[in-house]
């Protein structure tokens, strides 16, 4: 069997692989491994998600706002629309959450302090008896998934790389420089491995003889369910708990519903658990007036974390040749332009990004101290 060899393997076909891989494809011969049948399957392609500035720690924040700038500038070759749309984000908490509010408006930047009853009026199924106050965060943005992540996939293989799904990977060895990498789909060497592989990075990593940064996959489930405005809610803005146990967004003539569901599952093509939907959707329609008559359809993806919820974005300490693209979590989408810009730079030993601080990669590094408590 012939062994085709390039410089860069990518391990994973979602976000994080299509997005690192545009940026190495511009200098260097690269081939993305999927294991499933289409890229994104699993996460990615499960994702609703927002461009939120104020979501997620001090390290995700330092990817947000470089990230920000980004999107503003992808190429139009690749991206000849906008994958930002106005949305904004209405924060409401009851009296039982106010405290998380009040820690969420010490700490974030732009959110408008609103009344119960201004609340309302942006969102007038929002029931003024469970809402005591609210905050609206204006600039959040819809984020085009799948544009993003079609328009990156198009610009790696425009620049001559290739994208080899079905082709999961059964063994690895570093011999004389390279690796030497077995799939369904045949072998593969490579001076470098990027894993990119979601839920499965552990695994990835266990088969390349790495250690394993303790990644967990947590379920995240979506219901769809008719609007009752359908003619003006297309215009509200998301709708969030400030305990984050529940949420909705607006789409199109439906409601996107999910209880906020963050619990440990193994890797794997996750379902919906029907009891963790209906706990969801009993907090979302307690904090409005909104009556659930039918659910048009339900799904749930996978969202992966490092035991600190920042990403693991560096070189193995010890191993050769073996980089880390993992543990995005919920803000793999958001952050995927500065993260991907970052790996890359580090991957090919280039100056790093202004935004990338010492302390930035020290915290996404995948010898940081959290990773081995």
């Amino acid at each position: 069997m012939m062994v085709r060899q390039v410089d860069i393997l990518v391990i994973g076909a979602g976000i994080a692989g299509a997005g690192v891989a545009a940026q190495l494809a511009q200098t260097n011969s690269v081939i993305i491994l999927d294991m499933e049948a289409r890229p994104g399957y699993h996460s990615t392609g499960r994702s609703a998600a927002m461009f939120a500035m104020n979501y997620g720690n001090d390290p995700i924040k330092k990817l947000n706002r470089a990230s920000w700038d980004m999107f503003h500038q992808l190429p139009v070759d690749f991206f000849p629309h906008s994958v930002l749309t106005d949305r904004g984000v209405l924060h409401v908490a009851s009296a039982a959450s106010e405290p998380e509010f009040d820690e969420l408006m010490a700490n974030a930047d732009d959110i408008e302090r609103l009344t119960p009853a201004q609340a309302a009026e942006i969102i007038p199924i929002l029931d003024t008896s469970y809402c005591v106050t609210a905050g609206l965060e204006r600039e959040a943005k819809d984020l085009d998934v799948a544009a993003l992540h079609y328009g990156w996939l198009k610009q790696t293989k425009q620049n001559g790389a290739e994208v080899i799904c079905d082709a999961g990977v059964s063994d690895a060895e570093f011999v004389d420089g390279l690796w030497h990498v077995e799939t369904a789909k045949g072998k593969f060497k490579a001076k470098i491995v990027v894993n990119a592989a979601g839920a499965w990075a552990d695994e990835i990593a266990i088969i390349f003889r790495v250690a394993p940064v303790r990644l967990v996959a947590k379920r995240r489930t979506i219901a769809t369910l008719p609007s009752s405005h359908p003619d003006v809610s297309h215009k509200w803005p998301m709708l969030l708990s400030a305990s984050e146990d529940w949420y909705m967004k607006p789409d199109a003539g439906s409601f996107l519903v999910s209880p906020a569901d963050d619990d440990i599952v193994p890797p794997h093509d996750v379902f919906v658990d029907d009891m963790v939907l209906a706990e969801g959707l009993f907090r979302f329609c307690e904090a409005t007036t909104y009556d659930v008559s039918r659910v048009d359809s339900s799904w749930a993806g996978l969202r992966v974390f490092a035991p600190d919820k920042t990403p693991v974005c560096g070189f193995a300490p010890t191993v050769e040749g073996f980089f880390w693209l993992a543990g995005q979590g919920g803000y793999g989408i958001q952050t995927s332009p500065a993260l991907s810009l970052l790996a890359a730079h580090m991957i090919l030993g280039h100056s790093l990004p202004a935004f990338a601080d010492a302390q930035l990669i020290n915290d996404l590094s995948p010898d940081r101290a959290a990773l081995k408590q």
